[in-house]
């Protein structure tokens, strides 16, 4: 009977501590910041604000300061001459600056996701057009090799899309749960 009692306490700790570590770990590769902010962009532009978190996460790690080797700012990544075009369309003011404002910088990077979203039917599609540009995503799915039915893609050609999709997706089922 010590042997079986021995064996359930270790059992137990075993579970617990691996319990622990995995919220550890799903805290360090899933932070949650800003939640308010996007929910609240997120219902305005009709964005599920898991897909918002988590395109976050897999832009910038919510580093609000995150400035990419192309010259993509902030949170959302948000490129200058995007940014200006997004405010431009939106009517709102604009300056690069402001792309290191989370709260700011999640609006535009929202709108652009709706945006998006109202051109391609499909999530997918509407991340490579966010990572690798609307343009390239048209002439991805006008190829055959790429796509068989011109509105999904069966394969995405750029290694750093594929893996920034597969990124995002990732933590949309993550994210769902931590925004409930």
């Amino acid at each position: 009977m010590k042997k079986a009692a021995v064996i359930s306490i270790i059992f137990v700790t075993i579970a617990i501590v691996g319990i622990y570590l995995f919220l550890c770990l799903s805290y360090i590769l899933y932070p949650i910041k800003y939640k308010d902010t996007i929910i609240s962009y997120s219902s305005q532009y009709e964005v599920e604000s898991n897909l918002v978190a988590s395109l976050i996460n897999a832009e910038s790690s919510f580093d609000a300061n995150a400035v990419s080797t192309k010259g993509a700012i902030g949170l959302m990544q948000i490129l200058p001459s995007t940014g200006e075009w997004l405010a431009k369309k939106m009517g709102i003011e604009y300056s690069q600056d402001m792309l290191y404002l989370p709260e700011y910088n999640i609006r535009l990077g929202t709108y652009y996701l709706s945006y998006l979203e109202n051109i391609f039917e499909d999530t997918r599609v509407v991340l490579c057009a966010y990572n690798a540009g609307e343009g390239v995503v048209r002439t991805w799915l006008k190829n055959s090799d790429y796509s068989s039915d011109g509105k999904t893609l069966d394969v995405i050609p750029y290694q750093e899309t594929k893996t920034y999709v597969e990124k995002v997706e990732k933590g949309l089922d993550i994210y769902a749960k931590k925004l409930k």
